[in-house]
């Protein structure tokens, strides 16, 4: 086998390789995926392992994939929060776009660039991506108005952006005159105007007549993209501005979570998107950054200068609007990251000879510092806006129905018996709704099927002895979680009730692959029980609430929860809350029916938990720790240890209570690549 690879069979398989490997690494470092593909072409281009060459097929689809990044940017854009707040926006695009293009020249034309180049240097300063947003809207902040202005804000940067990009490669290939400009301008804003406006009566005809035709519309939507792009090379542009454009003409048609736009997403960053950033690491060349101390140096200012910058826009910002320090770092963490506009721009310089390797190299770094610091100062500043908000309201319209996944049938009854407690609790009049999981291709799972509906007929003879009806299901799926997520979306479930036996399995990261795959995957009221004594015999009730729980949306929804199945029970509630305000969750209490007593009493730390209050605990007692979900605002490291913890102990009867989270996580900004959940250190979580 020779090197680099010649065969496009084998530098398409190797590539799609990395795209699987790199990115699940990524995930175990704790750091952006997008990162993946930029590293594996460092290492394995063609100034590093050259195992691979940049060669006609990784910059076609290279090519393709710069595209559908401005494609994507454009199709993202918040324009109603724009309009919302456009005031703001505009201020914090200008300040967010002028006060770093202003540095990158000045920082520039100290490098010995030209002036146009100096000019391009300091608009790839001026972009910015909204990596860190997933994590804003995860942890409910998405509504301030930081973070709106921040969001904005973003159509002016990358519109300024793209409008020096133009003027300066137009200028590169003739004289910069008057005449010059002048004609620039008219062809640019001809062009606009005509994507602008036309693109969107010609969509709103199609989509009326494409009978909802998935594969014809998506052939659409990329014949409007690639259309644009080659219309701009014809009046002098570069096509990632016929692109971008594409996605803004677009923007009100395809819907941010339908169907349409995750074929987009799909297409662009599972192979596409990748491929770009494939041959943007093959780029950096290594040896020219350790070779000689002034290079690293320089990039060292360079990042600096870009990092600083960001932060110069967002601290006149907040100062301007009164934002606090936690919404000026927000502001902060959304704008600082580079990534898609900058990347469009760094290689449309470089193809044009306006940036040398050492641009390059430099341009590089900063997308692998800010890709990593935007997401984190996001999560970290985002927990304290939730914390410091008031809470959201949860969507209270979809009727109360009770999911319970069945396997064994020895713990049928205890997950019947409390799914009928929590149902007199939310006082509905809806089933329950028994599920088995049949692991199986779909063409062979006929008497597994049967077996199943078999047990489901003992929960049917079961449940109307209390006089509760039940609808039972079965789905077929290879994958036990999945099947449970898709129940609960097509039944409109509310609340997931669990048996758990507190096995410790190999490496599970909670409860183990099957719960840990639902709970990953699902937003809805989630309890994960181990009850090994009839419910009707508990006498107390101790519920576990760990720091900030109590900023949770579904806080006073858990807490109702609780307080009724104590009262179902004629148990007491002894309340442990751990290191926070006990006056906060008194409050709570207070304003939740029913009306019963609760002792509250507060921990110092869950090693205090372990050694004082849990030694007493009897047959008679029901522990619930009321947890959250990896990402939100109240998780903790602590929280994964927790039930293995109690498993250990030996208690008898324990519920871990998941409260209902926001719907959908926004993924605007992150390119559809994974964002971890988990970027913080766990001494941040102590802030």
């Amino acid at each position: 086998m020779h090197f680099p690879l010649q065969e496009p069979v084998l530098i398409f398989g190797f590539a799609v390789l990395i795209f699987l490997v790199f990115p699940i690494l990524m995930g175990k470092l704790r750091v952006p995926a997008i990162i993946g593909p930029i590293l594996a072409g460092i290492i394995v281009g063609p100034n590093g392992l050259e195992i691979l060459a940049r060669d006609s097929t990784i910059e076609l689809l290279g090519t393709v994939g710069l595209l559908f990044i401005m494609f994507i940017a454009g199709l993202e854009l918040d324009l109603d929060g724009f309009k919302k707040y456009r005031n703001r926006s505009i201020l914090f695009g200008f300040l967010s776009f002028s006060i770093p293009l202003i540095l990158g020249i000045i920082v520039g034309l100290g490098l010995g660039l030209s002036m146009l180049s100096a000019f391009l240097f300091g608009s790839i300063f001026s972009t910015h991506t909204l990596l860190g947003y997933p994590a804003i809207s995860r942890l409910g902040v998405a509504k301030n108005k930081a973070v709106t202005t921040a969001v904005g804000g973003t159509l002016i940067t990358d519109s300024l952006a793209l409008l020096v990009l133009a003027v300066i490669i137009g200028a590169s290939e003739g004289d910069l005159t008057i005449g010059f400009l002048g004609s620039l301008l008219i062809a640019t804003t001809l062009f606009a105007v005509a994507v602008l406006i036309f693109t969107p009566y010609l969509t709103k005809w199609f989509f009326k007549r494409s009978n909802n035709e998935g594969t014809i519309e998506f052939n659409f939507v990329l014949a409007i993209l690639f259309v644009a792009g080659a219309i701009s090379l014809f009046v002098g542009l570069e096509p990632i501005i016929g692109a971008f454009l594409a996605g803004l003409a677009l923007n009100r048609y395809i819907y941010d979570h339908g169907p349409l736009m995750n074929r987009i997403r799909f297409t662009a960053n599972a192979l596409f998107i990748p491929f770009f950033l494939l041959s943007v690491g093959m780029l950096m060349d290594l040896r020219v950054l350790l070779s000689s101390p002034d290079s690293l140096l320089i990039i060292l200012l360079i990042t600096f200068v870009a990092v600083g910058s960001k932060l110069l826009a967002s601290w006149v910002t907040s100062k301007v609007y009164g934002y606090s320090e936690a919404e000026n770092k927000v502001i902060f963490g959304l704008s600082t990251s580079h990534a898609a506009a900058t990347l469009a721009i760094t290689m449309v310089g470089y193809q044009f000879g306006l940036f040398d390797q050492q641009i390059i190299n430099a341009v590089i770094i900063i997308i692998l510092v800010t890709c990593i610091l935007g997401p984190y100062f996001c999560e970290k500043y985002g927990r304290k806006l939730a914390v410091a908000q008031d809470k959201v309201a949860l969507d209270d319209a979809l009727p109360e129905r009770i999911l319970i996944p069945v396997a064994n049938p020895k713990t049928m009854e205890s997950l019947l018996d409390l799914g009928f407690v929590i149902r007199n609790a939310k006082k509905t009049a809806e089933p329950l709704y028994p599920l088995t999981i049949v692991q199986k291709d779909l063409k062979q799972a006929t008497n597994e099927v049967a077996q199943a509906e078999r047990m489901l007929g003992r929960s049917l003879m079961y449940a109307s002895g209390a006089d509760v009806p039940v609808k039972p299901l079965t789905r077929v799926d290879h994958n036990i979680g999945w099947g449970i997520e898709r129940a609960a979306i097509e039944e409109r479930i509310t609340t997931i009730i669990v048996g758990w036996d507190g096995a410790d399995v190999g490496n599970q990261k909670v409860f183990g692959k099957v719960i840990d795959n639902f709970l990953e995957h699902t937003y809805q009221r989630a309890l994960i029980t181990t009850i090994n004594h009839p419910l009707n015999t508990m006498e107390r009730v101790i519920l576990i609430l760990p720091n900030n729980i109590v900023h949770k949306p579904g806080f006073e929804d858990s807490i109702s929860i609780v307080k009724n199945i104590a009262s179902q029970l004629s148990a007491t509630i002894k309340c442990l809350v751990i290191r926070d305000d006990l006056d906060a969750y008194k409050l709570v209490s207070e304003h939740v029916h029913p009306n019963i007593e609760v002792e509250f009493q507060s921990i110092d730390g869950w090693n205090s938990l372990y050694k004082n209050d849990l030694n007493d605990v009897k047959s008679t007692d029901l522990v619930i720790l009321v947890s959250a979900r990896r990402g939100t605002v109240a998780w903790h490291p602590d929280l994964e240890a927790i039930p293995k913890k109690l498993a250990s102990m030996n208690l008898e009867n324990f519920i871990v209570f998941y409260p209902t989270e926001m719907k959908e996580t926004d993924i605007r900004g992150s390119r559809g690549t994974e964002i971890p959940k988990e970027l913080l250190f766990k001494r941040d979580y102590e802030d």
